[in-house]
């Protein structure tokens, strides 16, 4: 029989069982920070390239399946480390709430993997087999970023690896399957990218703060504090957007780019939603607004480049 703290906990996120359950599990508000970057390298290789849309759709599984994998491992690992509980917010509640087996969601992930490293296969052999070098760097940091001896996600540096790997190296993945090289300008146009995947971490980790110091982590907005992580976070979009600008004028993004700043507006509500604001709970919208923040900057970038190369 459910606590009554369980339930009220399961009420105030609106958790349901079934279906939701599984879908709760792949935290979707996360899954932003694999879709986007694949949105982003690709589309800014239409600039030189014609598209191939069947490699473009097998990235963009893998990345999905890597990263819902990584969020299985980081269900499963937290829980076999006693950091979650009934009443945690941060998590899916898969285990603590719905009652699923831990082995279940620790082989989902393997899958998960397994379906992945088939697709990394096909888009090595279609591109070169360095990709799939890369390709189990990634996953090998998706698993050791909760798993492990000393998992990434306990340090101060979860954002920055999360940042690098979902952002910078999967944008220089999606462009290098289409063109065949990486330049210097996909890496210095991934860097808005991969600073806002970062902050949608670093959300997390704000959330989380007070649980995650009883747990025994380490992570940066522990080590900085919660209004310092907020500070952190607020100078960490005005450098994602200031960058899009600077690019913007010297012709490295196109003015159609300019579009991006729409999402500023919501890069805003994050910092005045963690303001003030204690509990996980009252946090909860916030961190959900970091991951919107990433989504509509990453489209609206993609958009402005398919624009640009249809007009040119």
């Amino acid at each position: 029989m459910q606590s009554t703290e369980q339930t009220d906990v399961r009420e105030a996120l609106n958790e349901r069982g079934g279906f939701h359950a599984w879908w709760r599990l792949l935290r979707p508000h996360t899954l932003t920070a694999s879709f986007v970057p694949v949105f982003v390298g690709t589309m800014y290789a239409s600039f030189t390239n014609s598209i191939d849309w069947i490699l473009f759709a097998a990235m963009m599984v893998a990345s999905l399946l890597i990263q819902s994998a990584t969020n299985m491992f980081n269900e499963y690992y937290d829980f076999v480390r006693g950091l979650d509980t009934q009443d945690s917010v941060g998590i899916s509640g898969s285990i603590v709430r719905d009652g699923m087996k831990p082995k279940t969601i620790l082989n989902s992930a393997l899958i998960f993997f397994g379906l992945a490293l088939l697709l990394g296969v096909y888009i090595s052999a279609s591109s070169s087999w360095w990709i799939a070098i890369i390709g189990l760097i990634c996953m090998a940091f998706g698993y050791l970023y909760t798993g492990g001896p000393l998992p990434i996600a306990y340090t101060p540096l979860g954002e920055v690896f999360s940042g690098i790997l979902m952002g910078s190296v999967i944008i220089g993945i999606s462009f290098f399957i289409q063109t065949g090289v990486v330049t210097w300008d996909v890496v210095l146009i991934s860097l808005p990218v991969t600073i806002l995947i970062g902050s949608l971490n670093l959300s997390n980790n704000i959330r989380d703060r007070e649980g995650d110091k009883i747990g025994g982590r380490k992570t940066l907005a522990i080590l900085l504090g919660h209004e310092r992580a907020i500070t952190l976070m607020a100078a960490a979009f005005i450098v994602a957007y200031g960058l899009t600008i600077l690019y913007i004028v010297i012709g490295l993004l196109p003015i159609e780019s300019l579009i991006t700043l729409i999402s500023a507006v919501k890069a805003r509500e994050v910092i005045k939603g963690f303001r003030g604001k204690t509990t996980p709970l009252q946090m909860m919208p916030a961190m959900i607004a970091t991951g919107k923040t990433n989504t509509f900057y990453g489209l609206l970038l993609s958009v402005s480049l398919l624009i640009h190369t249809i007009l040119s």
